[in-house]
């Protein structure tokens, strides 16, 4: 696996993390941030064939 590969789910993995930390919390702005940011990490990961493993968030 490559640098930017392994970066890239990474950044899904926090990001899962953080979103269901958010949606724990109550907070829906913070869901709504983490929500498009781990649905542009997931358009990048596609666009460059990364495959990523679906996770309930």
């Amino acid at each position: 696996m490559d640098a930017f590969t392994a970066g890239l789910l990474q950044r899904i993995k926090a990001t899962e993390s953080d979103l269901s930390r958010a949606r724990d919390e109550g907070d829906d702005f913070l869901v709504e941030v983490e929500q498009g940011e781990l649905d542009d990490l997931r358009r990048l990961a596609a666009e460059h064939g990364v495959e990523v493993r679906a996770h309930s968030v």
